[in-house]
């Protein structure tokens, strides 16, 4: 069973990882999550440690949500993999490419299938990924051949910068079997707000 995690110590992980990188000691983009928590908390109860967890830059929490060690995921930011937390073992995979966690999850989900295996795949995707052509295509295909994929759509109505909704005239309909939550959040794209020097 995974270590309950709580709202506090997710936002203290961060804070504490603000303040590393505003030292100038992660040589590396930190994207930092907030205002998600209680969302994420509610999610991570469905989600079994034997399940594939698949994840974009800002994935700290989904990392420890999933049960891998906070000290270890903290080593990895630190050595500046951010943006790039994988771990095999625990089921985590995480991508900096817009949309590319997408067909890897659907890649595990047919093995998965095939193996006849009671595990799932979830991906968590931004809002403007999840306007993205490849969710669509992936998200038709584990829907007609019945794969075990689970996609969360995590909206903070920005691609970066730009508000997902001024992109594309106004956003998708959701789909009912896709979770989705949106939140506002309290740190820039990437780093804290405080320009760091190295």
């Amino acid at each position: 069973m995974k270590k309950k995690i709580t709202k506090e110590f997710l936002i203290n992980f961060e804070t504490e990882i603000k303040k590393i990188y505003n030292k100038g000691s992660i040589r590396g983009p930190i994207h930092l999550s907030g205002n998600n928590e209680d969302s994420l908390i509610k999610i991570f109860k469905k989600i079994k440690k034997k399940d594939w967890v698949l994840s974009t830059w800002r994935s700290h929490y989904h990392a420890i949500l999933h049960g891998l060690n906070p000290s270890w995921v903290k080593k990895e930011i630190l050595k500046g993999r951010s943006m790039g937390i994988n771990n095999y073992k625990k089921k985590f995979y995480a991508s900096s490419i817009v949309g590319g966690v997408i067909p890897i999850a659907l890649g595990i989900a047919v093995g998965l299938k095939r193996k006849k295996s009671n595990s799932k795949v979830w991906v968590f995707i931004g809002d403007m990924a999840f306007e993205t052509g490849v969710f669509h295509e992936v998200y038709k295909y584990a829907k007609n051949f019945n794969l075990p994929l689970n996609f969360v759509v995590e909206d903070n109505n920005l691609s970066t910068n730009t508000p997902t909704n001024k992109v594309w005239g106004k956003k998708s309909k959701i789909p009912g079997d896709v979770i989705y939550y949106s939140y506002k959040r309290p740190y820039p794209h990437h780093g804290t707000g405080t320009w760091v020097l190295f």
